[in-house]
Order: structure tokens, then sequence, then C-alpha cells
């Protein structure tokens, strides 16, 4: 794939006797908001790693940007990073924590300024400028990490775990804030264990599992939103033959402890999801159902548990 921001060939990682990355192959498309997701150990972390120059493969290959491998001259700017956990300077001051990382980007000091307040303010910390690292609670610890990899305009942005230890509000922001970033075209990749923060972010996703990726592609041919179809019912009849005389061609099943009808279907032009859910809920509502909910496809955790 010629357009992708980041690609693993083959790549093994082994510490001692544990293998952290066992052959990955993956590619990452440029201008894409892309999930890493995997178990502790799956090896996100180490993939990470691996992309932002912190530790060389013991074998296979990466390419980032077009570029062999992570090499700090040709890539200066254009890739960020927010490690797990990143250590930051205790002593340092906010401001001048970020301007020291803007300025080994090559900017000017008028310009590496402006960025560090700039992203202070983005990540909601301006009232931290010149506040020491070692008073910053977890949360902000965590804005201050991410707002180091936002300095600049970085083509490719690479988050482990950003939203760890952030209170709801800051959560909603910060995933405000990377939407800005993906609609700018850039490439954000995130890993996080919040499968329901990736759903809402992610329009690619990959599953890991010791060392390799299981599964990669677009959200919603993962989560088979194009061609699954869910609708939970509430109290009363359940009238799933109903469902399976209104769409013959359909393969129809009803799970009894979640009192969910699932539809397999295959779409076809003129023929989507929302038909589908039509003529079910008509068929249910005609039957004396009662519709408590519906749902396109699987949720992130659903695959996940599934495929794991």
């Amino acid at each position: 794939m010629p357009d992708a921001a980041l690609r693993f060939t083959d790549v093994r990682k082994r510490f001692g006797k544990t293998e952290a990355l066992a052959g990955l192959t993956l590619e990452i498309p440029r201008g894409s908001f892309f999930g890493l997701i995997g178990p502790n150990g799956a090896g996100k972390t180490t993939a990470f790693s691996i992309a932002c120059g912190f530790l060389k493969p013991d074998a296979g290959g990466i390419e980032i940007l077009g570029e062999p491998g992570f090499d700090p001259a040709r890539l200066k700017g254009r890739v960020g990073a927010s490690p797990q956990d990143a250590a930051l300077g205790r002593e340092t001051r906010c401001l001048e924590h970020l301007v020291y990382f803007a300025r080994l980007q090559g900017m000017t000091a008028a310009e590496a300024r402006r960025q560090a307040e700039r992203v202070l303010a983005e990540v909601g910390l301006s009232d931290r400028a010149a506040s020491r690292v070692k008073a910053l609670s977890h949360g902000m610890l965590r804005r201050l990490a991410v707002g180091q990899a936002l300095l600049g305009t970085p083509e490719l942005v690479l988050l482990d775990e950003p939203t760890s230890g952030l209170d709801p509000r800051n959560v909603h922001e910060l995933r405000e804030l990377l939407r800005g970033i993906r609609a700018e075209g850039r490439t954000v990749v995130v890993s996080s264990h919040n499968l329901h923060e990736l759903e809402m972010l992610c329009d690619h996703v990959a599953f890991l599992s010791r060392g390799v990726s299981i599964a990669a592609g677009p959200t919603e041919t993962l989560t088979g939103k194009g061609e699954e179809v869910e609708i939970a019912l509430g109290q009363g009849p359940a009238p799933v033959e109903s469902v399976r005389r209104a769409l013959p061609e359909d393969q129809v099943a009803w799970d009894e402890a979640r009192r969910v009808v699932r539809i397999s279907f295959t779409p076809l032009p003129g023929r989507q999801a929302e038909e589908v859910i039509g003529a079910a809920a008509r068929a249910l509502l005609d039957a004396g159902a009662r519709i408590a909910g519906v749902r396109r496809g699987r949720t992130l955790e659903q695959k996940f548990l599934e495929m794991t």
C-alpha cells in the first residue's frame, strides 16, 4: 500500500524469553484515525516504541511516512508521539517543557513559545504554564504528554493510552481535539483499553494478540455495520418468525439471554442496513413486539471478545 503512513512487515522483538512481537505485519493508511486494540502483553506499546525509534526490532522492517525505519533527521517535526508512561522533567515548568521539545523540532524561540502556548490551551493547561511538572495530577500529566505530541503540525501522531486517568470532561475535550486533527488530514494512531472510546473515534482498527495482528481494516467492516443488524426487544412477544418471513433471504437468529434479534444480510445497491432495519421493525411491530433499541453491527468489545 503506497499511501501507508506506517507499515510493519514481519517485525519481531524479544525481551529475554518473552516475545513481545512475533512477526507483526500491519499497514496504517495515511489520513486515518487508527486504533490498536489488544490485551496487556499483546505488543501495542512495543510496536509504538519501535515506531518512535525508542526500540530497534530484532527482525523485520518498518516504514514511516515513506522512510525506512525511524530517522530523526528525515522525520524531525513530522512525527509526534505520547508514550504511555512518558517521563517528564519533574522540576521543569510546563511551558518550558513544551518550548524545549518544540526547539528540538527546529523551531525558532518565538515559534516554539507560540506552539507551546497553543497546545497548553488545547489540552486545557494554560493556567498551569508556570507550574512545575511535579505539581501536576496524573490526568494533567497525561494531557501535557499529549500536548507534547501535538507540537507543530506532525503528519503522524502516535498516542499510547492518551485518555488514561482523565475525567469524563477531559476525555470529551481530548476526543474533540483529536477529531479536529484527523479532519486536517493527519494520521492519528491510538492504543487504548477503552473500546467504546475507540469505536467513537476510529475509522480503522487492528486487533493485536500475542505480538501479531489477527485482524485489521475499516471499523465498519470489522464490526459488520454494513452486513449485520441487532434489534433489542422489550418484555413481551418475540415474533422472530415474523422477521424471517419478512426477510427470507437473510439469516435471522434469536439471542434469548439478551432478547436480541440478530440479522445477517448481504448489502446490495438499494438494500443497505437501513432497509433491513425498516423491514424487520415493521414485522416486529405488526406482530406486537416492543422494540427497545437498534444497533448496526457488533460493538468493538463484542468483536474483541470473539476474536481473542
